[in-house]
């Protein structure tokens, strides 16, 4: 073996353990948050401010409190089941809408499937802060239709329509053979039949992508149920959070941690347990040349 040979060995070695302690210093500074979260609620106020980045065994009055509060005083069921219904609500509908929509624009090419591809292409480039306040004023004054589930529920159907149709037009343009829908309709299926017996079944790994993708915005998202929804009964996990905070900008940082801790484990349990679909649905619904 030659001196440049083991050389390059050694500085490809050097280079292996150098990306991997990076890779971990990152990813270690990522979980902060989450550890800190964790720490702190199951401490006692005085402990959160004088030590919050110490660990449980190591602190005195370690207790459950905090979770007890943010079951009781601060409504976590009532705000736990409108978050799960809005979420449940509006990823079913994206999904089944948005596969529909994209069947149709891959299937039935004119100018009229063209034309909305390109409206939906164009409606992702628009952000979210720059029709906030149209909006809120259109369906607010104007229409009376603020403070209803159901208006929350349409609007994150509306806003993650886009993007859905987008990655499953990719994924049925390049992974589905229309050979098998032309045999579905030798053996005597409808268009609706073709679609969900043959068409949809195909689409879940892009089907399992969407569904985590989108769970996870309507679950965490804050600002467009802020805007919409004004009664107490109907708010969502993250405005429970905010609404956390007291007088003169005081905020129970133990009850705020606890409710934090217990909104994120449905979410992750549920990541968890389709993540093996992400990868491979992510490559599928990439437009491919």
């Amino acid at each position: 073996m030659s001196r440049g040979s083991k050389v390059g060995g050694t500085k490809r070695r050097v280079l292996d353990v150098v990306g991997f302690t990076a890779i971990i210093v990152l990813f270690l500074l990522y979980m902060v948050p989450f550890i800190l979260v964790l720490l702190n609620s199951f401490k006692q106020k005085r402990d959160i401010i004088k030590s919050p980045f110490s660990w449980l065994f190591t602190i005195k009055g370690l207790s459950f409190d905090n979770f007890v509060k943010a079951f009781n005083q601060m409504n976590f069921l009532n705000a736990f089941k409108n978050s799960l219904v809005v979420t449940v609500t509006a990823t079913v509908l994206v999904t089944v809408l948005a596969a529909m929509l994209a069947y149709y624009i891959v299937r039935n090419v004119n100018v009229f499937s063209n034309i909305i591809f390109a409206l939906m292409v164009a409606s992702m480039i628009i952000p979210f802060q720059a029709i906030m306040i149209p909006l809120v004023s259109i369906y607010g004054s104007g229409l009376h239709l603020l403070n209803h589930r159901l208006t929350l529920i349409f609007m994150h159907t509306g806003f993650a329509l886009s993007m859905s149709v987008f990655i499953y037009q990719g994924f049925i343009k390049s992974g589905i053979p229309i050979s098998l829908e032309e045999a579905a309709y030798l053996d005597g299926c409808t268009n609706v039949q073709t679609f969900f017996k043959v068409v949809f079944p195909l689409l879940k790994p892009t089907t399992a992508t969407l569904v985590i993708l989108n769970v996870l915005a309507f679950w965490n998202d804050y600002l467009l149920p802020y805007l919409v929804l004004d009664r107490t009964n109907y708010l969502t996990i993250p405005i429970h959070i905010q609404y956390l905070k007291g007088s003169y900008g005081t905020v129970d940082l133990g009850a705020t941690m606890a409710l934090i801790l217990l909104s994120i484990i449905p979410v992750i349990v549920f990541y968890l347990t389709c993540q093996k679909h992400i990868i491979k649905g992510v490559a599928a619904g990439a437009v491919k040349g």
